[in-house]
C-alpha cells in the first residue's frame, strides 16, 4: 500500500475527496498519512482532523530545508506526494527525490495559462478576459518549475458567451472532482 501526503493551501475541497476515497473504504491500493500545509487558518487542516489525517503547517523556509522536509516525509513513509491546491514552489531537492511520483492538478490546459502566479481565480480571469472557448483541467508530473512537469492527463470544459469567471471556475471544480481521484488511483496502481 502506497503512503501518500496531500500538499494544500486553502479550503482543501480536493484534498477532502483524496482523504474519503483512500481513508474512507479500506482502500488496498494507499492511505493520505499526511497533509502539509503552508497556511495556519486553511480549511484542509479540518478535513485532515476530521478524517484522523495527521498534518503539518510548515513556513516556505521549512519547505526548502532539504533536512527537515525529507525527515518529515521518511517519518511518514511517504511514496507519493499530490498537490491540491498548493501554492508553493517545489523545491528541486524534493522533486528530484520524489521523481515522477509528484502530481499537481492546475485549473486550465496547460501549458496555456500555467507559471508563477497562475492559480485559482487569476487562472479563471485570464481565460474569461481572452475569450477562451474551453478550459479545463490539467493532472501532471511536477518538477521544481510551476506547471512545467509532463501532463500525465486533461479534461475540458466548454465556455460560454454568458459564462463569468465565477462560473468557469464552478465548471473546472466540477472536472477537478470527477477526475482527480480517479487518475490518482490509476497512477498509484501502476506503481
Amino acid at each position: 500500500m502506497k503512503k501518500v501526503a496531500v500538499f494544500a493551501s486553502g479550503t482543501g475541497s480536493n484534498a477532502k475527496n483524496i482523504i474519503e476515497h483512500f481513508n474512507g473504504r479500506n482502500s488496498s491500493i494507499a492511505k493520505v498519512e499526511l497533509v502539509v500545509c503552508n497556511k495556519e487558518n486553511a480549511g484542509v487542516l479540518q478535513h485532515a482532523a476530521n478524517a484522523g489525517v495527521e498534518s503539518v503547517v510548515i513556513t516556505k523556509q521549512q519547505l526548502n530545508d532539504e533536512l527537515f522536509m525529507l525527515e518529515l516525509m521518511q517519518k511518514h513513509q511517504i511514496d507519493f506526494i499530490v498537490l491540491a491546491g498548493f501554492l508553493l514552489l517545489i523545491p528541486k531537492f524534493l522533486a528530484e527525490k520524489y521523481h515522477r511520483n509528484i502530481i499537481n492538478i492546475h485549473p486550465a490546459l496547460l501549458p496555456k495559462y500555467g507559471g508563477k502566479g497562475m492559480y485559482g481565480s487569476f487562472v479563471h480571469q485570464a481565460v474569461w478576459e481572452n475569450r477562451e472557448k474551453e478550459t479545463g483541467i490539467t493532472i501532471h508530473f511536477v518538477n521544481e518549475k510551476y506547471d512545467e512537469g509532463d501532463i500525465i492527463f486533461q479534461a475540458k470544459a466548454a465556455i460560454e458567451n454568458n459564462d463569468t469567471p465565477t462560473i468557469i471556475a464552478k465548471k473546472v471544480q466540477q472536472l477537478e472532482h470527477q477526475y482527480f481521484v480517479s487518475e490518482i488511483e490509476k497512477l498509484l496502481i501502476k506503481k
